[in-house]
């Protein structure tokens, strides 16, 4: 299952990303540390200590401080005590997670120190490097070749890797490799027994022998738009490769101007949280270069917050998170990357046809022109039109810039894959009955989605004539190699439906019955399998979980992203097959994924009736039933993809998200993909598979807009009746 493959394929598809080269952007391939979400410490880092020194740590992490630092608006504070006998590390973890290598270029490691009393090299720690296979550089003085640092003033330090290297010699060649750095560890130096403050800031890989660069020029076009309780800021992108970051500066009397954050250079918005309404604030923005030369400042602009009501803050939430798939798109192929920050050429088919999905809510919306979305429309079915398939279907990842396949998890991902094609078609079809008009653009889009359409072999996909399932993938090199059958219940149920609807290559509607809601000893064994559990191995379940009875899921119904994946442009509601209305089994699922985090079992921070929503993310994986899948992290986009099931509810947790939780939860591309409150988890990272949850699903609360489209599809309307879907407007208990 896709959450399945997330989470066991998280380190997998690292070297081949290596080995595109180029996907990083100029900040992904220097910096390691510049700047932290605001919180206790830095979740990219831990520590141990043995006794009897001593080191600082907050939740086994190096603390953040914000009163001390050269990026804003924090720096790392190492306060330490080395003892005779005694050892302690703290080690910094670089910016790596799923989708995103840091695939470094440099020579050396440069970072500043601030020290209140100055620092003896004798009594300075010691350094060394590590990457992500495990090997390392030697350990040596972090002020070596240095005089002591001075007190009360900020100090670089550039440590060449070469020195780490001629300082000693091995038995072995040395085998480490800075382009894939996975850790910088301070550790002990000799034991003076004496506390000491050490303030670390803007660690990065570099040239040595690197030339002076002249300053950007100031930034241009910066605009203000004041939301709720954060301001929104957007600028003209500077495409030159010499801006690392923005600088950010706040003023509250328009005359003097304080550094409050920074953005990638690669970003060309900021979201900036100033608290409860109303609130004034003056913006002024710079640009520096990789060497920290630093523009002028651009001209200032101001706003003012005010309260929202609750339609206000919904559509607030939607134009934020349709920015990901708007500003955020590959600029050739005008489709969804798969996360961000990460690979800036990975293309995610799934994910764009969610995001097709958030283009329409966003043009319906006037977050964008119609002109404007049919443009980026017909710049999406164009490259779709060029680009690598199989049998008719999509592999998972393209290339932004050719069309090619990306075998991005492993050598076997080189094909077709059935359930991306599937979300990426519920999009085009829900994009191919909205863009209606008369115009060259709009029939254009209409004509090559129609011929996208009827291309997909979707009987290829049995394998055999006679098969009973649809499978997910199949390679020109290694054909069936993966062998993954399609059994629900989960995300893939839009496969079935597709492929019974195919105006050219369709499959039997009794594959429904056999394949995704199938009885065949094989069926039961795969639900057993990925669930871990005999409750709803036969596809319906019947047991009651906090009150609340389930037709059909394996145990407690798994994550959210079951209810959502298939449903942003099938509309369940008034309907139900043999067993069950899905709008009311959704809603089932909501509600005990709701209870159980109020319920609470493994007493993780923050879970309650207004943090809620359990779901595959960045820092959670897996579709299991809970607590299988539970190790305390909220996906934002869980309990705001129900809202039509749970609008209430969802309010609730969407409320809390913003305005309990704010700069922690929200950027410029909307709510983050998650956060943990245990693990002091917050981490500005957005994934193109969540974002439109979010987008589509209030839409589809709010006025239907997608399923409407969707389902006027008249293949579609025929398929549910060959299945044998039939009418139920029961909608509770």
């Amino acid at each position: 299952m896709r959450a399945l493959a997330i989470a066991s394929l998280f380190f997998c598809p690292l070297l081949a990303a290596y080995e595109r080269g180029g996907a990083e952007s100029l900040y992904d391939r220097h910096v390691v540390f510049d700047q932290a979400i605001p919180a206790t410490s830095y979740y990219q880092s831990w520590g141990t200590v043995t006794p009897p020194s001593t080191i600082d740590l907050i939740a086994g992490g190096i603390p953040l401080d914000s009163a001390h630092f050269v990026v804003p608006p924090n720096s790392l504070r190492l306060t330490w005590k080395s003892a005779t006998g005694g050892d302690w590390r703290a080690t910094l973890k670089t910016r790596a997670h799923y989708g995103l290598i840091n695939d470094f270029d440099g020579d050396m490691i440069s970072f500043w120190c601030f020290s209140a009393t100055g620092l003896a090299p004798a009594d300075s720690p010691r350094i060394h490097l590590e990457d992500v296979n495990g090997f390392g550089t030697f350990t040596v003085n972090m002020l070596i070749g240095r005089a002591a640092l001075p007190a009360g003033q900020w100090t670089e330090l550039r440590l060449p890797i070469a020195g780490f290297r001629t300082i000693y010699r091995s038995t072995d060649d040395d085998k480490f490799d800075l382009r894939r750095l996975a850790a910088v560890v301070f550790e002990q130096g000799l034991d003076d027994d004496r506390p000491h403050t050490l303030f670390i800031d803007d660690v990065q890989i570099g040239w040595s022998n690197a030339a002076a660069q002249q300053a950007p020029a100031a930034p241009t076009g910066l605009s203000i738009k004041a939301q709720e309780r954060h301001f929104d800021l957007k600028w003209d992108p500077d495409r030159k490769e010499s801006v690392l970051r923005y600088k950010i500066y706040r003023s509250s009397d328009g005359v003097l101007y304080d550094p409050i954050g920074i953005q990638q250079g690669n970003f060309r918005r900021y979201a900036d949280f100033v608290g409860k309404p109303p609130q004034t604030a003056y913006y002024k923005i710079s640009a520096v270069s990789l060497d920290g030369a630093e523009s002028p400042r651009s001209a200032a602009v101001a706003a003012t917050t005010r309260e929202f009501s609750d339609n206000e803050l919904l559509t607030m939430v939607q134009e934020g998170c349709f920015r990901y798939y708007w500003d955020g798109s590959h600029p050739n192929a005008g489709m969804a990357l798969e996360i961000l920050p990460g690979d800036q050429n990975l293309v995610a088919l799934g994910a764009s046809g969610f995001g097709t999905m958030a283009l329409v809510v966003g043009t319906e919306r006037g977050f964008v022109t119609r002109e404007e979305g049919a443009d980026r429309m017909l710049r999406i079915v164009r490259f779709l039109k060029g680009a690598d398939r199989f049998h008719g279907a999509w592999p998972h990842f393209l290339d932004g810039r050719t069309g090619k396949v990306i075998p991005y998890f492993g050598r076997y991902d080189d094909g077709g894959d059935l359930v991306e094609t599937s979300f990426l078609m519920q999009g085009l079809l829900t994009a191919r009955h909205y863009f209606d008009r008369d115009s060259p653009a709009e029939r254009e889009i209409r004509e090559t989605i129609t011929t996208l359409w009827r291309g997909v072999e979707w009987d290829w996909y049995r394998q055999t004539p006679k098969g009973d399932f649809l499978y997910w993938h199949w390679s020109p090199d290694h054909a069936w190699y993966i062998d993954h059958p399609l059994v629900g219940w989960n995300e893939t149920m839009i496969a079935y439906l597709l492929a019974i609807a195919s105006p050219t290559h369709p499959v039997p509607a009794s594959l429904y019955y056999s394949g995704w809601a199938g009885q065949s000893e094989m069926a039961v064994e795969y639900r057993q399998n990925w669930s871990r559990t005999t409750i709803g191995d036969h596809y319906a379940n019947g047991r009651d979980f906090y009150g609340i009875k389930l037709d059909v899921g394996e145990g407690s119904g798994g994550s959210l992203f079951f209810t959502q994946f298939s449903f942003l442009g099938f509309d369940p509601r008034g309907k139900r097959d043999r067993y069950a209305n899905y709008f009311r089994n959704n809603r089932d699922i909501a509600l005990i994924n709701r209870a159980y985090c109020i319920d609470n079992p493994w007493h993780f921070s923050g879970y309650g009736a207004d943090c809620w929503g359990l779901s595959a993310g960045i820092n959670s994986g897996g579709g299991m039933p809970q607590p299988n899948a539970d190790n305390g992290t909220i996906c934002c986009s869980a309990a705001l993809g129900e809202f039509p099931y749970t609008p209430k509810e969802s309010m609730a947790a969407l409320k809390h998200f913003y305005r309990d939780l704010g700069a922690k939860t929200w950027g410029v591309y909307g709510f983050y993909d998650g956060f943990n409150e245990t693990e002091n988890w917050f981490q500005p990272v957005w994934m193109g598979l969540n974002q439109a949850q979010i987008v589509v699903m209030i839409e589809n609360y709010r006025s239907g807009l997608t399923w409407k489209h969707f389902m006027a599809n008249p293949e579609i309307g025929a398929a549910l009746d060959s299945i044998g879907f039939t009418p139920d407007t029961n909608a509770g208990r």
